[in-house]
């Protein structure tokens, strides 16, 4: 069985992670959606609501989607979890300088862990977790860019319920 681990802080998920999991769903047989913890991005959300989040809304794949949290690196995650697949999502050229160095990194801490980077729609290409954030924390309509659970869960959030 191919599975991938699908890393990120997914504060929230958005359209554009989903399209990546589904893509990514072509190559393998189960995809690991998991979360991860930065002390440099503070995330708002709490962990155990991002991955309860995340758990609703991508209920529909069954069990071909996992989503769990992590803390630690992301190579020993993936030891642990005994795949050597990393999927990642490509929205700008930014992202792949970025996403570049870090497969790069990876590589150097595990030369075994392969990364396959798959581009997201062209309809999603200029979302981002943290525009959501910001439009939401506004009040602002995000319906077009998240699940409605994640629009509800924002509103929540920021009081706007």
């Amino acid at each position: 069985m191919r599975v991938a681990v699908y890393p990120g802080h997914f504060n929230p998920i958005t359209n554009g992670h989903v399209v990546v999991l589904r893509r990514g769903l072509s190559l393998f047989d189960k995809i690991i959606l998991a979360i991860g913890t930065s002390p440099q991005k503070n995330p708002e959300t709490h962990l155990a609501e991002r991955i309860d989040l995340c758990r609703r809304v991508l209920t529909d794949f069954g069990d071909r989607v996992e989503v769990e949290g992590f803390n630690s690196l992301l190579v020993d995650y993936m030891r642990q979890r005994g795949t050597r697949f990393i999927l990642r999502g490509l929205r700008t050229i930014t992202d792949f300088e970025y996403e570049f160095q870090m497969a790069e990194m990876n590589h150097a801490l595990a030369p075994d862990i392969e990364y396959v980077f798959l581009p997201t729609s062209k309809d999603y290409s200029f979302i981002s977790s943290t525009l959501v954030r910001e439009i939401a924390s506004f009040g602002g309509d995000v319906s077009k860019l998240v699940d409605p659970r994640v629009a509800e869960a924002l509103k929540r959030q920021y009081g706007l319920t």
